[in-house]
């Protein structure tokens, strides 16, 4: 028997980090926990307002989100409750995601730019009793919030019926009621496809977050991204799971200045790159693409980046090589994530102090304080070194579970705590991950995630169609890009141009159906699965 249980102990490979495991006060709540070392710095720069030019420094930054925790007490929102914030990137953005930390609340976070169904079934399905949004994307959200008495506080002009973003930020710190914060309250939740189906909330705790952030700059090796004397450029959205920990949070933690910019505008970007000599940027292949096309980006000095890392996608080598020439003092590299892993899993560590060198391709290294296995997608037993199987992690720093669904939690995380991925990769002779295919289901538009499931039912709601399903299309500058299989109701004619009109009128622009290809039938499995992999064989 003996014998038996060394046997199955042999079968296991788990892998780890590179780096030594670290402690981490994972009993702090978020808030807590990124102004720890604030006396150090607290009259530094933290938040740069690119458009502006209007700097909060740490102290700044610290007061006005308590403020605004005291103004959603005053709002009427209780610990545990849930503020939708759908704002681009800004300060106040910022401040409504910590002054909700403070007040025990849950933050979910929307791209403004969904349509009104969207947002709608996100404030629904999250419970949200207060929206903090601006005064151009009220109307999408107004008859919604009359219906369900909920809250609308504008940040920049308030329309009838809707409150100031003043309310909250001038409202006394001191009547903030104390609040008992666990570690597994919930503290953001995003919402994410997961492996398949429709998106679902996402519920990631103060641990969680508090975990991944000290997994990425914490440590006796610490500044794997930043150190305080860093200008970060925060770019890419904050709703997304990947901007608002690694660039926001991580920064935050080691004293970093971060520069807001709303939106992605090359110009803009090259100018605030120059003006405030930023040395971190967090960008995603589409972005890094657009600068290495840009004609005028030699008349620009980006010779402070000293880091350039790539995440939500698969950077290639040839991009790689490209950043190179336009960054020409920067160490170049990319991690991997998902938004059910808190999000990061695994890192390049060449922004290390003692940097490792690293091949091209590569995801890096698994998380500090973290397993991570690669797993038979058909026997379940773990793989040894260069064998591809499916990716599961395991750590603190995983989500609690998807809201309200014990089922699709079951499915992804394991009674063992092991979250299955979706993701096919294997680990090298040298513990480098790489990402070689995906089980799941999810389209991935220069890194937005785009769920079939989602598209396929909006498509069946069509009067002129019977079914359809959605795959995902190679393109050069997506990565992918959806397209639809359908099947017509018997007697009726509809147009591709009809069904891509259709669809645009109910989704974000990253989830329209680039094709539309006419069948007979879709082909299904005996329990009526759809066989994707049978549509991908006639793209």
């Amino acid at each position: 028997m003996e014998e038996k249980k060394q046997e199955k102990k042999q079968e296991e490979f788990i892998y780890r980090s590179k780096l030594p495991d670290i402690s981490i006060p994972n009993h702090l709540p978020l808030h807590s926990f990124i102004f720890q070392n604030i006396f150090h710095y607290s009259s530094r720069p933290c938040l740069i307002n690119g458009p502006t030019g209007e700097i909060y420094t740490y102290a700044d930054v610290e007061l006005m989100s308590r403020k605004v925790a005291a103004g959603l007490h005053k709002l009427g929102i209780q610990q545990g409750q849930v503020v939708m914030n759908l704002l681009p990137n800004s300060p106040e953005f910022v401040f409504t995601f910590l002054g909700a930390s403070y007040r025990g609340a849950t933050t979910t976070t929307a791209n403004p730019l969904y349509t009104p169904p969207e947002i709608a079934k996100q404030a629904k399905a999250a419970n949200a009793r207060l929206i903090v949004t601006q005064s151009s994307y009220v109307e999408k959200v107004r008859d919604f919030a009359q219906e369900n008495e909920i809250k609308i506080v504008c940040t920049d002009s308030a329309p009838e019926g809707c409150l100031h973003f003043s309310e909250l930020t001038q409202s006394d710190e001191n009547k903030l009621p104390s609040v008992k914060i666990e570690p597994d309250d919930v503290v953001v939740l995003p919402f994410s496809s997961g492996t398949t189906g429709l998106p679902k909330g996402v519920m990631l705790t103060h641990k969680s977050l508090v975990t991944t952030v000290a997994q990425q700059v914490d440590g006796d090796n610490p500044n794997l991204y930043f150190h305080r004397e860093d200008v970060s450029l925060c770019v890419l959205p904050l709703f997304h799971i990947y901007a608002l920990n690694s660039i926001l949070l991580c920064g935050l933690r080691v004293g970093a200045a971060i520069l807001i910019m709303p939106k992605f505008e090359i110009f803009a970007l090259m100018e605030l790159i120059q003006k405030y000599k930023a040395t971190v940027a967090l960008l995603v292949p589409p972005i890094l693409s657009a600068i290495t096309k840009y004609a005028a980006v030699g008349n620009y000095d980006l010779s402070s980046i000293r880091i350039v890392k790539s995440g939500a996608a698969p950077l290639g080598k040839d991009l790689e090589d490209a950043c190179k020439v336009k960054f020409p003092n920067a160490k170049i590299g990319q991690g991997y994530g998902m938004t059910e892993a808190g999000p990061v899993l695994s890192m390049c560590l060449i922004f290390a102090k003692e940097p490792f060198d690293i091949k091209p391709g590569t995801c890096g290294t698994v998380v500090r304080n973290a397993e991570l296995k690669i797993v038979d997608p058909e026997t379940g037993a773990s793989l040894p070194r260069n064998q591809p199987g499916e990716i599961w992690i395991k750590g603190a720093q995983i989500m609690k579970g998807y809201l309200n669904d014990p089922e699709a939690t079951a499915r992804t995380i394991d009674k063992e705590g092991w979250l299955h991925t979706g993701d096919v990769g294997y680990v090298d002779d040298d513990d480098e991950l790489f990402i070689v295919d995906r089980l799941k289901e999810i389209i991935k538009y220069k890194g937005f995630q785009v769920a079939p499931a989602e598209l396929e039912a909006i498509l069946l709601t069509h009067p002129h169609i019977s079914d359809a399903a959605v795959v995902s299309m190679k393109d050069d500058a997506a990565g992918e890009v959806p397209v639809a299989f359908v099947v017509k109701s018997n007697g009726y004619d509809v147009t591709e141009d009809d069904i891509k009109q259709y669809i645009s009128k109910r989704v974000m622009f990253y989830k329209r159906i680039n094709r539309v290809f006419f069948v007979e039938a879709i082909p299904k499995s005996p329990a009526g699965k759809i066989l994707r992999k049978d549509l991908k064989a006639k793209l």
